[in-house]
């Protein structure tokens, strides 16, 4: 097991700034007796791509579902756009302009994927939006070929492009993405990766909770790591490479 100082984690995943585009202060959440995240903070600038990482139930989807008002923060802050936003409902976070793509993709498989994609299209914070129909094919071509089918009719890769897709049409320029590419083929994988990073050169937030270390290492920024609830460490992509004893401690790589 690693030691950590839980002084220098503190230090390490204080807030970045004050104006961050998504900030959580010591966030501490419950599923019923138990304590699943013990004082949590992070900042998040806009048009940084961020990479969560830990193991399996170390307690960052429920930071994400805690952010997003799915899960009732016991104590802490949320702030969006320095706006106070603990425990909001979850359709006003997302009118705030950030989009979720659950794990297991969550695309209504009763619609095609056209269907899928004009149902979600609506305005932005800002009021425009240039995800139109057209331009979401012309990314993902694979969904122009399966237009008419029904989403139960997908392959997971394309389930995974057309909840990606979804998302940017409803004018979200903050993307929350957890496990984006488990169970997927490399070449789909390298497909959302060259998504990601054409978001990313556009200005668009990414906070990305991920298990394959080389993807979120390959398109994220910076990363924050997770274990048992708590933010332990927090680094940035040019440190990958001399922290890497301690990557192996804390995922197993």
């Amino acid at each position: 097991m690693h030691a950590h100082d839980p002084t220098d984690a503190k230090r390490r995943a204080a807030p970045l700034s004050a104006v961050a585009l998504l900030e959580a202060e010591e966030l501490h959440a419950y599923y019923g007796e138990s304590h699943v995240l013990q004082g949590v903070s992070l900042a998040i600038g806009a048009g940084e791509a961020v990479g969560l990482l830990g193991r399996n139930g170390m307690g960052k989807t429920t930071l994400i579902r805690t952010v997003l008002g799915h899960v009732r923060a016991a104590r802490g802050r949320v702030r969006v756009r320095g706006r106070e936003m603990t425990n909001a409902r979850p359709y006003a976070i997302a009118r705030c302009g950030i989009g979720y793509v659950p794990e297991g993709r969550g695309i209504f498989p009763n619609l095609s994927v056209r269907e899928n994609l004009l149902m979600a299209a609506r305005a932005g914070v800002d009021g425009r939006n240039d995800w139109t129909l057209a331009r979401v094919l012309e990314t993902f071509p694979r969904l122009h070929e399966r237009l008419h089918h029904g989403g139960h009719q997908l392959s997971g890769g394309e389930q995974q492009m057309l909840a990606i897709a979804r998302i940017l049409r409803t004018g979200a320029r903050f993307l929350l993405l957890d496990e984006p590419t488990e169970g997927l083929a490399p070449v789909i994988i390298e497909q959302i990766g060259n998504c990601i990073g054409q978001l990313k050169r556009r200005g668009y937030t990414v906070l990305l909770v991920e298990q394959n270390f080389r993807f979120a290492a390959a398109v994220s920024d910076r990363f924050y790591v997770m274990e048992h609830g708590r933010i332990v460490d927090r680094l940035a992509r040019a440190e990958l490479g001399r922290r890497a004893a301690d990557l192996q401690s804390y995922l197993g790589l």
